[in-house]
């Protein structure tokens, strides 16, 4: 079982960037109506991916891998946990725009985002796959024992 678990782990990981990465290249300058619809529901499997990786990830360190004293007398694994922690924080700005933005055009509101409210989420966005890409750093490190 505890191969399964580090594969999903893995795998979840792998789909967080990809949403992100998706919601990067269509969260844009000139934002369509069918872009704005799209945005929360890409959000969900995003969302739905850090659930993933959190619930695995937890399962690694309780019940497999290294076992948890390995990590958490690592200072290595709370910046990933302070790296996984920032990046869920900072998603929660642009989960509220785009539920936001969908509801406005759902409403019948005509009007798009304004190209600054735009360039704002992107920027948050771009700043969760920064930190993301990050993660698999430190958990590099600490399988060669960085830290300890």
């Amino acid at each position: 079982m505890e191969p399964v678990v580090a594969y999903l782990h893995y795998l979840s990981m792998i789909f967080i960037g990809a949403f992100l990465a998706v919601e990067l290249i269509l969260c844009r300058p000139g934002l369509s109506a069918v872009h704005v619809r799209l945005l929360p529901r890409l959000d969900v499997g995003y969302f739905s991916a850090a659930l993933v990786a959190l619930a695995t990830g937890l399962l690694r360190v309780f019940l497999y891998a290294k076992g948890w004293p390995f990590y958490v007398s690592n200072p290595v694994f709370w910046v990933k946990m302070a790296l996984y922690l920032a990046v869920a924080l900072i998603s929660i700005s642009p989960t509220i725009q785009f539920i936001r933005w969908s509801r406005l055009l759902g409403a019948g509101s005509a009007s798009l985002p304004a190209p600054g409210d735009v360039a704002r989420v992107r920027r948050l966005v771009h700043i969760e796959l920064e930190l993301l890409a990050l993660i698999p750093l430190m958990a590099v490190l600490m399988a060669r024992g960085i830290g300890r």
